[in-house]
């Protein structure tokens, strides 16, 4: 344990990047072989390169904005671990101990909690809308968010910084962790069902987290998990559909401009407030898809 320690403590940026582009590479490949939707085939129009490029526009500027404000959560953790605030230093636990509930604690609040603020209030799901407004879930969509999500997103951060007391060995474990994962749970596979019940009394799985991504209420209003599922099994978020049942996208912003054009997408945010519109019916569907929609 303390060689993790370590090494997280040092850990290059080069290291981080090659985690971040690795993980997508790897998905990218393994959902190009064993696909869970064939969208090439069901939509017209679509390239997964074009795709991916609106995806990674959207990654690099989350990039950026985490660049800028680093030092903000370096100045937080180091903070809090001098002035020995937060549940960390409190419980006074071994290393693995600690490293285990910090990780809960930091996925509780800096992701499972930010996730369902975004939901649940009004102006922050403007800026969390363009995640969900992807219509071709794969492991491109994980880093798919306005820079606006990221800036709220790195304050739930710092908020779990501190409530965790976590030192920045274990922020950046938690990270790390978080990126992988993300990337896991968004890729356009299924796991069989054997697998997904065994892998997810550990992780969120894609068979979880596709879910979310159903274009309307309720199903779009579970699993917020990102590392853990532990969470929506809690506070009773947790729900269950068939992979092939689902349709990605949302409901309120049907047009191609706002879904898969980077200037539309970025100006989505500050439009006016769009409630939800409910199921259409499979032949609504289809011809929407027909239409490009």
């Amino acid at each position: 344990m303390e060689q993790v320690v370590r090494y997280f403590e040092t850990i290059p940026s080069l290291h981080r990047s090659l985690i971040l582009v690795g993980g997508i590479t790897f998905f990218w490949l393994l959902e190009s072989a064993v696909p869970l939707f064939r969208f090439d085939q069901s939509t017209p129009g679509y390239r997964k390169t074009r795709h991916a490029g609106i995806n990674f526009f959207f990654t690099l500027t989350t990039i950026v904005v985490n660049f800028c404000l680093a030092f903000l959560l370096v100045k937080t953790s180091d903070w809090a671990v001098a002035s020995k605030v937060g549940v960390l230093p409190w419980l006074d636990l071994p290393l693995w101990a600690e490293a285990l509930v910090g990780l809960l604690l930091l996925d509780l609040i800096g992701a499972w909690l930010a996730h369902w603020t975004e939901h649940h209030v009004k102006w922050m799901w403007q800026f969390h809308s363009v995640h969900h407004s992807d219509q071709h879930v794969d492991t491109t969509t994980a880093n798919r968010h306005h820079p606006g999500e990221s800036v709220i997103r790195f304050v739930f951060t710092l908020v779990a910084v501190v409530v965790t007391g976590a030192p920045m060995w274990l922020v950046f474990l938690y990270q790390s962790l978080s990126v992988v994962l993300s990337q896991f749970n968004h890729a356009n596979i299924e796991l069989p069902r054997w697998a997904d019940r065994l892998l997810g009394l550990v992780v969120v799985t894609p068979n979880m987290h596709h879910v979310h991504h159903h274009y309307v209420l309720p199903l779009s209003n579970t699993n917020y998990g990102n590392i853990f599922p532990y969470w929506d099994w809690i506070f009773g978020t947790f729900a269950r559909e068939e992979g092939r049942q689902l349709v990605y996208g949302l409901d309120t912003h049907p047009d191609p401009h706002e879904h898969a054009h980077i200037g539309g997408i970025l100006k989505v945010p500050f439009g006016k407030y769009r409630p939800p519109v409910g199921e259409r019916t499979t032949e609504e569907l289809v011809k929407d898809r027909a239409a490009g929609l």
